[in-house]
């Protein structure tokens, strides 16, 4: 039988993977998906309708880490380690770098702007979904993916440029 904890189950993948492309640390990652289950079951009672928990995950999931990270202006930012990175050698070697180049494309993105993408590109929330989660008007989601989608666009092209150069 299903049920809100059996709902909150599904949801782990998808807010393993968010907090992953939030934070770029397994632990960190792991750590934030920890601390919003801790909290989702804590004000598990306080939920009254029967919509889809995965916007409300993600809105303790985003409520969570902007805490983190007005602390984390404070203590200093936490830097990536390799381990963090995909490994790029061997057959794949071509989308690693891929791969390392698009995670930098999103890092480089002001964190309004990469949470919309993640959230409506990787985690397929609506947008209306997206901006409860966020706590901003649909149409500055709207305008928030707009300009994500062009920075990365613009610096994924730019990624390439240097790639094609070389064969030549």
């Amino acid at each position: 039988m299903a049920g809100p904890i059996s709902d909150i189950e599904a949801c782990i993948p998808a807010l393993r993977r968010y907090s992953y492309a939030l934070l770029r640390s397994r632990n960190d990652a792991d750590d934030l998906v920890h601390y919003t289950l801790l909290r989702a079951l804590d004000n598990l009672h306080t939920r009254h309708d029967d919509s889809d928990v995965r916007p409300w995950l993600f809105t303790i999931m985003h409520n969570l880490f902007i805490s983190q990270m007005r602390k984390a202006k404070v203590r200093g930012r936490h830097l990536p380690t390799t381990d963090d990175i995909p490994n790029a050698t061997g057959p794949a070697q071509e989308d690693s770098l891929r791969w390392r180049d698009m995670l930098r494309a999103l890092d480089s993105l002001p964190e309004e702007q990469r949470s919309v993408v993640l959230l409506v590109s990787v985690e397929d929330l609506s947008y209306a979904e997206t901006a409860r989660v966020l706590g901003v008007p649909i149409g500055t989601v709207m305008s928030r993916l707009s300009r994500a989608r062009e920075r990365l666009r613009v610096a994924t092209d730019e990624g390439v440029r240097p790639h094609l150069r070389r064969v030549k």
